[in-house]
């Protein structure tokens, strides 16, 4: 199965969610959604400044097989968005925990982690959407 790092929280929606030091949470999608959709050929990121609702379309990945929304797992604003994914989106495929990383935003409410779920319980929603 994925690689899926056991200190980050998940969204249903195969994003994943770290807290930073700075109180800040980046954003990026799972190791399961990358390898599902194959060579990632464009990545459309959402605007610094741009609020986002928990749910909220907050961007597209492109491959060659397929295009997929992304969405906000928590509510915040974006402070910062990974430019470099718009000359090399295949960074998300070749490293999606760390330079294949979209966006960071400062959160309206920390405890919106609370309501996305942990490694083991991704891991177990996975199992039930592979093929």
């Amino acid at each position: 199965m994925s690689d899926t790092p056991a200190d980050l929280k998940y969204s249903p929606s195969h994003e994943w969610v770290r807290l930073e030091e700075n109180g800040s949470i980046t954003v990026g999608i799972t190791d399961f959604a990358q390898d599902a959709l194959g060579d990632i050929v464009f990545v459309e990121l959402p605007e610094v400044n741009m609020r986002l609702e928990v749910g909220e379309e907050a961007g597209v990945v492109e491959s060659v097989k397929a295009a997929s929304d992304t969405y906000a797992p928590v509510a915040g604003v974006v402070v910062e968005v990974n430019a470099i994914l718009e000359e090399e989106p295949e960074r998300v495929n070749q490293k999606p925990y760390a330079d294949g990383w979209f966006y960071r935003l400062e959160p309206h409410d920390i405890s919106d982690l609370e309501d996305l779920i942990d490694a083991e319980t991704y891991l177990g929603l996975c199992k039930e959407e592979a093929p």
